[in-house]
């Protein structure tokens, strides 16, 4: 009898009488580099972990995702949205390894993250023991910095150079921390002796400039040209103000990378918008007729879609010395940060007098404009696949932040969005992951939870594992101050972007067995899981599908039957795509005939 009632008095011990550990130890010293936020799924590699945040209380915010992989895409874009060290922990074996994903997309976005993974003993190390696999190896490739830590004095070293490291150079750090050693005493200070590590919390970024010769030389190589470009990508954020001044004194348009979407607004006249195979008509022009290309803060993929070389002098900024005339052979390159060199740059600019670049540029962006909007409303039964995008676009207030998946949605929200000052829009960018947007949205409510979030995804992306994240909106949607968070998924039963690349790319028609999707209740499991639900497939019907999920008090999921036969395409094929899509439409395609029509409707054309 009084064994159990020991034991009673044992398990009923405050959890502040409990034994302090290697762990607790972990979420201080992470708290003293900021950190508040974790998101993570729980396992048995890392229940020492759990155990401590769950002694720390309201210290810290542990968001549980339905899968590893959501929680590493939410640290990646929690980065993004909220400036700060994004945070994951995962089990150990399967758990680390679902984390990857995620990891690699901040790894090439270079956003900042720590991963915290599990393993197991370090005694049975080597053993074979069930979920033991080489994290070392396996992460690796994705981080910057990777320790294992295999005794309590390394914490507080491991964890301030992990953090640093990842700020530092904008990548993603890995902690191994095994199980037993989660749960040994802590060593706060280490001794005074050889072989040990004293280290100190916090990171103040560096001020990066270029030195005034080479600043002077690509002022010449600006001054000198008559129609320049200018070029942006994420790597801009903040340098708005300096973007447009510089495109004022140089006449020159400014044209944007999917990531930069959002560093300068597109209300502003000479803002040709996204450039591309996700571009728009004035930016893929611009780029074929300019005579200077200013590159700011932008790796740009698509060099295709850039000059030729040869015909554009070119200046580019950019804070990392491997992003610098990788893409295009710059005349003058210069590492720097985007604000300081563009505000070291600009009173060595002359302003041009001749305005016609410009001109031409602004009645370009008109001209598309109203191409867009008769676009979106071109018929194409069920329902064009812009049309929602267009009414969104026409409703999104001012502190909006949008979020895109990967596949043609992602064009439609690239093209088809008028970004205004104030708002946020981000993505999986290099890695371009399916199955991004939901987490990304996820995280932008948790790093701005009054502000209303839109997230877009096509039906591929959402059965990948929208349909789980959208568990965990179910879940926390109640703590956001501002509870919008609708999510507008394209149903075309078909992962459209595939198919028509293999047309347009490879000259083969739809391959119906690998681009058929079966069809999802989207709405009616919204619906299920609490969140406000509406399904349309007619054009009068969208309009107010918006009106009402943005009067819900809920989250909304809106889901939209469209024509997948509008073609993601650019406003201008090339010859070799044009002769590709011919081909793959005369090799038995089953939708040829309605893939024709779409592109006489949309307008898509041959090079002229």
């Amino acid at each position: 009898m009084r064994a159990g009632a020991d034991m009673i008095r044992k398990a009923t011990t405050p959890a502040s009488e409990a034994k302090r550990n290697v762990s607790d130890y972990v979420l201080e010293r992470l708290g003293a580099w900021g950190v508040r936020r974790i998101f993570g799924y729980p396992g048995d590699g890392i229940n020492g972990l759990m155990g401590a945040l769950r002694r720390a209380g309201d210290t810290f915010d542990f968001v549980q995702t339905t899968h590893e992989e959501i929680a590493a895409l939410a640290a990646s874009a929690y980065a993004k949205f909220s400036g700060d060290l994004g945070v994951c922990f995962a089990t150990s074996g399967p758990g680390a390894i679902h984390l990857l994903n995620g990891l690699y997309d901040a790894k090439l976005d270079h956003q900042p993250v720590l991963a915290i993974v599990g393993q197991q003993a370090l005694a049975g190390l080597g053993g074979s023991m069930q979920q033991e696999v080489n994290l070392r190896a396996i992460l690796a490739d994705v981080a910057c910095y990777t320790e294992l830590i295999s005794s309590p004095e390394q914490v507080r070293h491991v964890i301030d150079r992990a953090a640093r490291v990842a700020l530092g150079e904008r990548g993603v750090s890995v902690i191994i921390l095994p199980h037993d050693v989660q749960r040994m005493e802590p060593v706060e200070q280490p001794e005074h002796k050889h072989g040990r590590a004293h280290s100190g919390a916090g990171f103040a970024p560096p001020r990066i400039l270029p030195h005034d010769g080479d600043l002077r030389r690509a002022a010449d190589v600006l001054n000198a040209g008559s129609k320049v470009a200018i070029l942006v990508g994420a790597g801009a954020f903040g340098a708005a103000d300096d973007i447009v001044q510089v495109a004022e004194l140089l006449g020159a348009g400014v044209a944007k990378a999917l990531l930069g979407k959002a560093t300068v607004p597109d209300d502003i006249p000479f803002v040709t918008g996204s450039c591309g195979w996700l571009g728009t008509e004035p930016s893929n022009r611009m780029m074929k007729e300019c005579d200077t290309l200013l590159m700011v803060g932008s790796s740009f993929p698509y060099t295709e879609y850039l000059p030729k070389e040869g015909q554009a002098r070119g200046v580019q900024i950019d804070v990392d010395p491997a992003n610098l005339a990788i893409r295009y052979p710059m005349e003058v390159s210069l590492t720097g940060d985007s604000v300081e060199t563009l505000r070291a740059l600009i009173p060595l600019l002359t302003r041009k007098a001749d305005r016609t670049w410009r001109n031409e540029i602004e009645q370009h962006v008109r001209d598309w404009w109203q191409q867009v909007d008769e676009h979106a409303h071109a018929p194409a039964p069920p329902l064009n696949p812009k049309l929602p995008v267009w009414e969104m676009a026409q409703r999104l207030p001012d502190n909006a932040i949008i979020t895109a998946d990967c596949g043609s949605s992602t064009v439609w929200v690239a093209r088809d969005v008028r970004i205004r000052r104030g708002m946020m829009f981000s993505l999986s960018g290099t890695l371009a992951t399916m199955g991004g947007s939901l987490p990304y949205g996820l995280a932008a409510k948790f790093a701005h939870p009054d502000r209303p979030v839109f997230s877009v995804v096509g039906d591929g992306a959402m059965q990948m594992n929208g349909i789980n994240a959208l568990i965990d909106i179910a879940k926390y949607w109640e703590r956001w101050r501002d509870p919008r968070l609708i999510v507008l998924v394209m149903n075309n039963r078909d992962l459209n972007y595939v198919t028509w690349e293999q047309r347009v790319m490879e000259g083969e028609p739809k391959f119906e067995k690998s681009q058929d999707l079966p069809d999802f209740p989207y709405a009616r499991y919204a619906e299920m899981l609490g969140l406000h639900g509406v399904r349309v497939d007619r054009a009068e019907q969208v309009a107010r599908a918006w009106d009402d999920a943005l009067r819900a008090g809920r989250p909304t999921v809106i889901e939209a039957v469209v024509n997948a036969d509008v073609p993601p395409l650019p406003p201008e094929l090339t010859k070799e795509q044009e002769e590709h899509l011919a081909t793959a439409l005369r090799s038995g395609d089953p939708d040829a005939e309605w893939v024709e029509v779409q592109l006489v409707e949309q307008g898509i054309r041959g090079e002229s």
